[in-house]
C-alpha cells in the first residue's frame, strides 16, 4: 500500500480495496464527467454524475459571466443535445443551480442567471438616532427612506395598519397582557420599484390610539413620529436571527429559492424601561448589507 493510499483510506474511512469502492467508481452508466481533487495532500481522480457535470458546467459558464445575470440558460432540449443525456438528467443538473441560486425561474417555462440586487446598507449604529438624525424623516418619508435616497434610489413603501392580537414573542417583548392588543404597521419596502423588505411595527394599542400611527400612509414628523406623541424611546435592543423564509415573505420580496433573510428586531423602550414599540424587518440577504459601529469601551 503507497502511502497516498494509506493517507486516503484514514481520511476518506474506507478501504481503497473493497468491492463497495470499485463498484461505485466503474458504475459508468450513472458518471459522465471527471474531476480532481486533493485528499489528505493526495490527488484524486472521481467521477461527476452526469448531472453533476451539467451543473459544474453552467456553473463554470455563470461565474466566468459568459452566462450574464437575467440571461436565459440553454433549454432542457439544447442540454440534451449537447450531452447526450436524458431529460431527467438534465433537469437534476438544472435544479442543483436553482437549490443553489444561482439560476432562477421565469414567468414561462424557461430559467434565468440570477440578477444581482445592488445592496443597501443598514446602519443600525445611526438609524433612529436622534442625534444624528434631526427628523423621522425629510421630504422623502422617514429616516429609512432619508438613507435610501442619500445613497441615489427612489424609496418606497406600503403602508397597511391594523389592530391585532400579536404573536406570543411580540406580546413578551412589549410586556402586554393576555388581552392587550397591538396596533401593527406593516410596509413592504421598496428600492427603485423593487421589492427589498419587510418591516411591521408592533406598538401597544393603548399607547397609540388616536394618534397619526392609526394612519395607513406614509407618517413622519420632526423628532420622530412616536416624540411627536410624547413617546420617547432612550434605548433600544436589537435581536438578530438568520434562516430561511416563510412562503409569504417569499412571495412577498420575490425571492428565489435558497434566499436566506435576516430577521432584525428591535425594541424600543423609554426611560422607566417601558417597552414602547417592537420592530420586525425581514432583509433578503441578497439585497443587504447590515453595518453597526461600537464603542470599544
Amino acid at each position: 500500500m503507497t502511502p497516498c493510499t494509506a493517507r486516503l483510506e484514514e481520511c476518506c474511512d474506507v478501504s481503497l480495496d473493497s468491492k463497495a469502492w470499485k463498484s461505485q467508481a466503474l458504475s459508468s452508466n450513472l458518471y459522465g464527467g471527471v474531476v480532481e481533487e486533493s485528499v489528505g495532500g493526495c490527488s484524486v481522480r472521481g467521477k461527476l454524475t452526469k448531472n453533476q457535470q451539467i451543473a459544474a458546467d453552467l456553473r463554470t459558464e455563470i461565474e466566468s459571466g459568459a452566462l450574464a445575470p437575467g440571461e436565459a440558460i440553454p433549454s432542457e432540449a439544447q442540454l440534451m443535445e449537447r450531452y447526450g443525456f436524458s431529460r431527467e438528467t438534465v433537469r437534476a443538473g438544472v435544479r442543483t443551480l436553482v437549490e443553489e441560486g444561482l439560476v432562477t425561474t421565469g414567468w414561462g417555462q424557461g430559467k434565468y442567471v440570477r440578477e444581482a440586487y445592488p445592496p443597501v446598507i443598514w446602519d443600525w449604529s445611526t438609524m433612529e438616532s436622534r442625534r444624528r438624525h434631526e427628523a423621522d424623516g425629510s421630504k422623502v418619508g422617514d429616516q429609512w427612506a432619508s438613507a435610501v435616497a442619500a445613497d441615489g434610489h427612489k424609496p418606497r413603501q406600503e403602508v397597511r395598519v391594523s389592530i391585532v392580537e400579536p404573536p406570543k414573542r411580540i406580546r413578551d417583548l412589549l410586556q402586554l397582557g393576555e388581552d392587550g392588543l397591538a396596533v401593527v404597521r406593516q410596509r413592504v419596502r421598496y428600492v427603485d420599484n423593487l421589492p427589498y423588505a419587510l418591516s411591521d411595527s408592533y406598538m401597544p394599542e393603548s399607547l397609540v390610539a388616536g394618534t397619526p400611527l392609526m394612519e395607513p400612509r406614509d407618517v413622519h414628523a420632526p423628532g420622530g413620529v412616536l416624540a411627536s406623541v410624547g413617546l420617547i424611546q432612550v434605548k433600544y435592543r436589537d435581536e438578530i436571527a438568520v434562516r430561511m423564509p416563510t412562503r409569504e415573505e417569499a412571495e412577498k420580496l420575490s425571492l428565489p429559492v435558497a434566499t436566506p433573510v435576516a430577521e432584525h428586531t428591535r425594541t424600543g423602550y423609554d426611560e422607566d424601561g417601558k417597552p414602547l414599540r417592537c420592530m420586525v424587518t425581514i432583509l433578503p440577504g441578497d439585497r443587504h448589507v447590515i453595518r453597526y459601529e461600537v464603542d470599544a469601551d
